[in-house]
């Protein structure tokens, strides 16, 4: 098989305190072929983000990565240094960060943003910069984009911002689109038209997506395989159909049951609990707190990965005892 585009292998990231390392990404591995979707989902605090700046070299001291790699088309990219690294973002990965407000620079117009991106990799020049900012709006769907190049972020909808910061990800036509919640803080008009021209992109520039959502109902419509994350780990990796229907990790099944969609008035269901805050997982599995279907083993030692193969997917793990006895290497833990 040709090697994945992305591929991240047994990577553990954390933050330096006191003298100690907290992981908030622990032993964490999945692959992004070209031209397809994986969506990485969990709750807030499960290590979505990090794992993606992670990836992009931008976990910010204390923060670190205290090993594992992160290989794009082959090359190691843990391995370089921050010059080379500015060279790989936004020329082969793209990033759209969560909040449009604060990624964009307040005091430069949306067009400068760019103009100075496709400067930077030398993908224009002064002269000719402008017009490419322009162009890229267009494509992106902002309407009046002539007029729009010279407006600063505060005067463009939330919706409008978002496409920018889009057109701001893809404007060294990257191979890799890493979306960092998206939709986040946009009614549902607006969320549903950014997905639309998400997959309206892909499509015309054969971009793999890297798609980081707490919305199982974005992983249903866009993804083509799915990461559950919780605490840090991939608890469940599978190909969307499968997982949604037959979901093998007790937090997957927790997080669909919870989806509204239910008969009008009928309660929501929730998930006990909440996600286990940095450097207080508990001993063995960290969903035992929450979990309605421990038993023995859970307590001891958190569960490694067991795997399933279908005849028609691909193959699906998930790290939990009710499939398999597996355990998870002791020195992750540490």
């Amino acid at each position: 098989m040709s090697e994945p585009l992305l591929a991240v292998d047994h990577l553990t990231a954390g933050f330096d305190f006191d003298d100690r390392f907290v992981p908030a990404v622990i032993d964490v591995s999945f692959s992004v072929d070209a031209g397809e979707t994986l969506c990485l989902v969990g709750e807030s605090g499960s290590g979505k983000s990090v794992t993606a700046l992670s990836i992009i070299g931008l976990v910010q001291p204390p923060g670190r990565i205290a090993r594992g790699r992160v290989r794009l088309n082959g090359r190691e990219l843990t391995e370089l240094g921050e010059r080379e690294m500015r060279r790989v973002r936004g020329a082969e990965i793209g990033f759209v960060f969560q909040e449009p407000m604060t990624a964009l620079n307040p005091v430069f117009t949306i067009g400068s943003h760019i103009e100075e991106t496709l400067r930077a990799h030398s993908l224009a020049t002064r002269r000719t910069a402008r017009g490419r900012a322009i162009e890229l709006l267009e494509s992106v769907s902002i309407p009046e984009p002539q007029r729009r190049v010279d407006e600063y972020p505060h005067q463009l909808s939330g919706g409008l911002r978002q496409r920018a910061l889009i057109a701001l990800a893809l404007a060294c036509e990257p191979k890799l689109l890493i979306a960092d919640e998206p939709t986040t803080a946009l009614d549902v008009t607006i969320q549903a038209q950014i997905l639309e021209l998400l997959r309206e992109l892909q499509a015309r520039m054969g971009l793999a997506l890297l798609l980081i959502t707490h919305d199982l109902g974005v992983v249903a419509e866009m993804g083509n395989r799915v990461a559950v994350m919780y605490a840090g780990r991939i608890v469940e990796h599978a190909p969307v159909r499968p997982l949604f229907a037959e979901p093998k990790h007790p937090y997957t099944r927790g997080l669909l049951a919870s989806m509204p969609g239910a008969a009008p008035g009928t309660r929501l269901n929730a998930i006990p609990g909440t996600v286990p805050p940095l450097g207080q997982l508990p001993p063995g599995c960290s969903f035992i707190t929450r979990c309605q279907s421990r038993f023995e083993p859970c307590p001891t030692a958190h569960p490694g990965d067991t795997a399933f193969v279908l005849a028609d997917t691909a193959p699906r793990t998930v790290k939990c005892y009710l499939h398999g006895t597996a355990v998870e290497p002791a020195e992750v833990s540490r």
